[in-house]
Formats: C-alpha cells, sequence, structure tokens
C-alpha cells in the first residue's frame, strides 16, 4: 500500500508530500516496494522490453513469463483478443523452440517439461480460446509425435512465423508498456468505481426481471386455481347426473349446454353453446374432441394448365429479360405449391411435355440456357434445375438426359464461386449423388479431386455452398470407386477432413465423419491417417463435441485401429449399377428462392400472373400415378452416415 501511495504522488507531482512521506517511511520501519507491474513515472519500458524480446530469441520459457506476468496488467491479458492471441502464440513458440533450434535430437526431459507446459496452459487460460476456429488444431499438438512434419504444423516451424511473431510481440510491448503510467492506485480507483456501477444495474435489471416472473407466475396460479376448482365443480355436478339418471331421472339438453359452456374458455361460450345440437347423440363429446384437435388443413385447388410449347419457343428464342422471367415464374410455380398433390401435378406436367428438352437432342433446346451469355438466365436456369433435383421424380427426369451431367461440372468449374449460379450448380450435382449412375460418372469425372481443392479453402464459402460441397464429397466417398480414389489422394483428403472437424459451421460435422469412416475402410488410408496423429486429433474434438458427435467420433477411431482388410463385397459395390432405386429425398428448400436479382419493372408481368396471362393452356396436367419410392434407412444418429443424403433431408430427418 505506502508504494502505491509514493507512486501516486510522484505520479500527480506531490514532490514535497512525497519526500516526507518516504522519510517518514524510513523512520517508522516501512519497506517502500515497487508495485508490481507498474513502473513509475520516470522509468523507462525499454529494459523491460529489451530482457523480454531476448528472453523469446533464447527460448527462456520461465524468464519470459515471470518478466510478462509482473510487467503485463492482467485485465489486458484477459480482456483484449489481440493479448489473448499473442499469448497462445507465444506459448506454441516456447513449446516449439527446442525442436526449432537443436542440432542434434533434443533432450527428452526438458521437452516434455514444455510440452507438459503448454498443456496445462490449454486446460486453463488457454480454454478460452477452444472454440476458435483458427486456434483448434493447435489443441491436438501436444499429442502429434513428430510435429515438425505434420502439415497442419509445420508452418510454426518457418523461420518467417518466427520472425511474424516477433515483430508482432515488439509492437504489443512497445504499446502496452507505454501506457502502464497511470498509477495502480488511480486504477484500482476506476475499476471499483464502474464495477460497483454495473453491478448495482445488474442487480436492478434482476429485480425487475424477478418480479416480472413473479407477476406472470401468479396469473398463471391464480387461473390454474380457478380452472382447478371450476371442474372440482362440473365433476360433481356430473357425478350427480349420473346417480339421477340410475334413479330414472332424464338430463336435459339445456343442462347439457351449461356443462359445456362452463368447460370451454370465455372466449368461446357463447359460439359453443349456440353451435351444439344436443338432441343428437354423441354431438357435445364429438364437439369438445374437435375443439381441442387441430384443424385440417383445406383442399389445395390444382394450379392452372399451361401452353408449353409456346412456353419453351420463348425460353429458347425470346429476349434475356424474358427468359429469365419465365424460368424464374415456372421455378416459383414448382417452389411455392403445397407439397403433395399441387406440387407432384406442377412437377408431372413440366416432365410429360419435356420442359426442359431433357429427352430433345435438337440444336437449340432449353438446357442450353445453361451456356447462355446472360449471367442472369444462367443463374435463373441452375436456379429451376436445382429445384427439379430438389424431388426424386425430378431427378429421374433430369438423368435421362445424357450431356446435362457434363454440362453441370463444366458450368461448375467456369463459374466464380461466390455467384449464385454456382451455389445452385453444386446444390443440383449434391442431390444428383443420390443415384448410383450419375455418383460413377462423377468419380469417373475427377469430382472428388476437384472438392477436395474447394474445400481447403472452406472459410471462403457460404454455409449453403460449403455443407452442400462436403455432403457431395461424402456421397462419393461411400462408393468403393470414390474411396479408391481417395487412396491416391489420401493425405490431402484427411489434410481437408481433419481441417472441417474444427469449422464454426456444426452443420456439415455428420458429413465430415461419414467420409472419414468411409474412407477409412481402405488399409493404406488408415495408415496414412496413422501416420498423421488422425486418432490424438479425433480424440481432441471429442472434448468438444456434443453426445452424437462423441459417438460418432469414437466410432471412427475404432475403424481407424481396425485391422481388417477391405472387403471384397464392398469392393464390387460398383456392379451393381442397374439397381437404383431412390430413397424418398423430397425436400424443397428455401435457398432457392434467396436473393431475386431480376425485379420488374412498372406494368411487367412476374410469377404466376406471367404465367396465367400470356400462357394459359387447356388441360396439359396429365395425371399420373406417383413411382413409390423407397422410404430410406433410418440409421442410428450415434453412428457416421453410411447412405447418401442431402443436407435439406437430413435436416428434415435427424
Amino acid at each position: 500500500l505506502c508504494g502505491f501511495l509514493l507512486q501516486y504522488l510522484e505520479f500527480a507531482e506531490f514532490e514535497e508530500t512525497a519526500e516526507v512521506f518516504t522519510k517518514e517511511c524510513k523512520i517508522k520501519g516501512k519497506t517502500l516496494p515497487k508495485p508490481a507491474g507498474v513502473p513509475s513515472r520516470d522509468s523507462q519500458a525499454l529494459p523491460v522490453q529489451k530482457d523480454l524480446l531476448a528472453a523469446f530469441d533464447n527460448g527462456e520459457q520461465k524468464v519470459f513469463f515471470q518478466l510478462w506476468e509482473e510487467h503485463i496488467s492482467p485485465s489486458v491479458c484477459d480482456n483484449e483478443p489481440a493479448a489473448q492471441k499473442l499469448e497462445f502464440y507465444l506459448h506454441i513458440h516456447f513449446a516449439t523452440y527446442l525442436l526449432k533450434h537443436s542440432v542434434e535430437k533434443p533432450d527428452k526431459t526438458v521437452h516434455e517439461e514444455r510440452i507438459s507446459h503448454f498443456k496445462a496452459y490449454l486446460e486453463t487460460k488457454g480454454a478460452a480460446l477452444s472454440q476458435t476456429t483458427e486456434f483448434l488444431p493447435f489443441y491436438a499438438l501436444p499429442f502429434v509425435p513428430n510435429p515438425m512434419v505434420h502439415p497442419s504444423f509445420k508452418e510454426l516451424f518457418q523461420d518467417s512465423w518466427t520472425l511474424d511473431l516477433r515483430t508482432r510481440l515488439e509492437q504489443f510491448l512497445s504499446l502496452t508498456l507505454k501506457a502502464r503510467q497511470t498509477p495502480r492506485l488511480l486504477t484500482l480507483f476506476k475499476e471499483s468505481g464502474q464495477y460497483n456501477k454495473e453491478m448495482l444495474q445488474h442487480l436492478h435489471q434482476q429485480l425487475v426481471e424477478s418480479e416480472h416472473r413473479t407477476m406472470t407466475c401468479l396469473k398463471r396460479f391464480n387461473k390454474m386455481q380457478t380452472d382447478y376448482h371450476n371442474l372440482i365443480g362440473v365433476t360433481a355436478e356430473l357425478v350427480d347426473s349420473l346417480e339421477a339418471t340410475v334413479n330414472g331421472k332424464m338430463i336435459t339438453p339445456e343442462y347439457l349446454q351449461s356443462i359445456c359452456v362452463r368447460l370451454f374458455s370465455n372466449q368461446m361460450r357463447q359460439s359453443v353453446a349456440h353451435s351444439i345440437d344436443f338432441t343428437r347423440p354423441g354431438t357435445a363429446s364429438t364437439m369438445l374432441r374437435a375443439s381441442l384437435a387441430p384443424a385440417k388443413m383445406q383442399d389445395v385447388p390444382l394450379l392452372p394448365s399451361l401452353d408449353y410449347e409456346k412456353l419453351k419457343k420463348d425460353l429458347v428464342a425470346g429476349n434475356d429479360r424474358l427468359k429469365a422471367f419465365l424460368l424464374q415464374a415456372l421455378r416459383w410455380r414448382l417452389t411455392t405449391s403445397y407439397p403433395g398433390e399441387q406440387r407432384d401435378t406442377v412437377l408431372q406436367a413440366y416432365i410429360s411435355n419435356d420442359l426442359l428438352d431433357c429427352h430433345s437432342n435438337c440444336e437449340g433446346n432449353v438446357l442450353k440456357l445453361l451456356h447462355s451469355k446472360s449471367k442472369v438466365v444462367r443463374q435463373y436456369m441452375a436456379r429451376l434445375i436445382n429445384a427439379f433435383a430438389s424431388l426424386a421424380e425430378g431427378r429421374v427426369y433430369l438423368s435421362q438426359n445424357p450431356t446435362l451431367l457434363q454440362m453441370l461440372e463444366e458450368r461448375l468449374k467456369a463459374e466464380d464461386k461466390d455467384s449464385l449460379t454456382w451455389e445452385n450448380v453444386l446444390g443440383a450435382l449434391q442431390k444428383f449423388s443420390l443415384r448410383r449412375a450419375l455418383q460413377s460418372a462423377m468419380i469417373k469425372d475427377g469430382l472428388i479431386c476437384w472438392l477436395v481443392d474447394v474445400l481447403r479453402d472452406a472459410d471462403c464459402l457460404s454455409d449453403y455452398t460449403l455443407e452442400y460441397s462436403v455432403a457431395l464429397l461424402m456421397n462419393l466417398c461411400l462408393r468403393s470407386a470414390g474411396k479408391k480414389m481417395c487412396a491416391k489422394i489420401a493425405n490431402r483428403v484427411l489434410k481437408v477432413l481433419s481441417d472441417l472437424l474444427g469449422h464454426e459451421n456444426q452443420e456439415i460435422q455428420p458429413y465430415v465423419n461419414g467420409a472419414l469412416y468411409s474412407i477409412l475402410a481402405i488399409p493404406s488410408v488408415r495408415e496414412e491417417a496413422r501416420a498423421m496423429g488422425m486418432e490424438e486429433i479425433l480424440r481432441c474434438f471429442i472434448k468438444e463435441g456434443n453426445a452424437e458427435m462423441i459417438r460418432q467420433i469414437e466410432f471412427i477411431i475404432k475403424q481407424l485401429n481396425s485391422d481388417e482388410p477391405l472387403n471384397d463385397s464392398i469392393a464390387s459395390d460398383d456392379e451393381e449399377e442397374e439397381k437404383d432405386e431412390e430413397e424418398d429425398h423430397d425436400i424443397m428448400e428455401a435457398d432457392l428462392d434467396k436473393d431475386e436479382v431480376l425485379q420488374p419493372q412498372l406494368g411487367e408481368l412476374v410469377g404466376e400472373k406471367l404465367l396465367t396471362t400470356e400462357y394459359l393452356g387447356i388441360m396439359t396436367h396429365t395425371p399420373k400415378t406417383k413411382k413409390k419410392l423407397s422410404p430410406g434407412v433410418h440409421q442410428s444418429i450415434d453412428e457416421p452416415l453410411q447412405r447418401p443424403v442431402t443436407p435439406g433431408h437430413h435436416r428434415t430427418v435427424y
């Protein structure tokens, strides 16, 4: 305390008072220790900075962190993100220092001591950053036998990484140590006042919320008490009525009406009392049950028929704006129709009239709009194909055109990755991957290698794109040909999947787990995974995941440690192409209609109004029995996915 007082007197320039205070402290035998972490007004930050940088360069871990704790305020380390990140990387620097600077093999005891120190930091102060994608891979660092060769940690052993970290440390120290001129006594006073003010506001807010909850609970209690007494009264009267009936006394309709009125809520009493015919047997009980049952959806009418010949003619020969508006209207008719008979009829009309010319080989067919010079036309064509692919019957229809898959793959590689055209083409291909023949074609076309390259930069992808990319990769990896393709680039695939395990988008986890589990059935992939310390990485994620993900990861670890050879029956699954019975994955996701770029001008017709005004047809609906699809095999959520799925269907089912 004496040190704090002297520091404040010097700061406020009470020089004479400080001198007298110092003398009196000496007379009374009071020592004047310098307050820890707070240099006096005329002290220099430079010597401390030099000592810290020297300890950094020489790998003197204990000296460095002792100086760090003495001169860097805990409030800075605990509350400023930049300081937290810098401290994390400093711990990595000292944990790996011996590996970087030892000519021969480093001293095992000293190295293990440093790793233990790093583990202790991760479990205490470092735990705050465990949810950050940037730092998540480093939580596996203490468990990797040889981090110098591990793909995730190679960067740490480059001179450029150390130099960059040193520069950041030097800048941080220059700013922080110069800013520490405020006396500790003054800081404590300010922090205390602010803390008390915030605490008072917090307590007041809690009091208001508690009073509000109390009033709400009291109202509910009074209502329940009233209903309880009312129910007891009605029950007593009904028992009396039954007793009277046994004795031969008839119950009047008026009496039943009064009982029912009392059972209904106040808002319904009058309407219910007048709507029940108590002279008909069973009417009262039926009405009571109906009042509690949910209302049934009214019958949905079919949409008007269209002139598909005129539609297709304008889609091929019209101007780009008309083409875009027509593609939009046709998509809206499909996405906004009610699931069931209305949507089935719309889709069957499109298919039976070959709306997209899937059965045509002529030069000017509708599918060629995918290669239109207009970005908007290409985007709206991709959206419509994605909508078709969202329905099982639509996928059957699209798969009948032998060139469509190749056209979509070409567009995928030609469009910008941040465009909606690219996103919808990818969505359509992911849904195509539910069909075995199309899976085989995509694997043969090298789509797995392409997806792995795209997913290396996952942070640049939209949520939809990331989810559908990973789900497509998983569906292709489920096939034996896909597994074999992954085995050829095992290191790249495993690196990408291990990075995705820690991605902040939790929706992709089931597909990452499914892909890992599938490719680890290949012995050579298991061997590569063990070499890169995959088990340690997986166990690191067990600590952070939810119960379902933990159980799935345990299945993956079991597969990783298996010594079973590749099953011959699994290896021959590509011979079953003809048996392509698809499961019922009909999900029309909202993303199909997001971010519409096409806006009508005054007087322009759009959507259903455009179709029914300019393209009304006569009886072009062709009722057709919907093909009965397999309902799908629902596996346990504890296991990684082992059947092809789409993200939309997986979210709905699981």
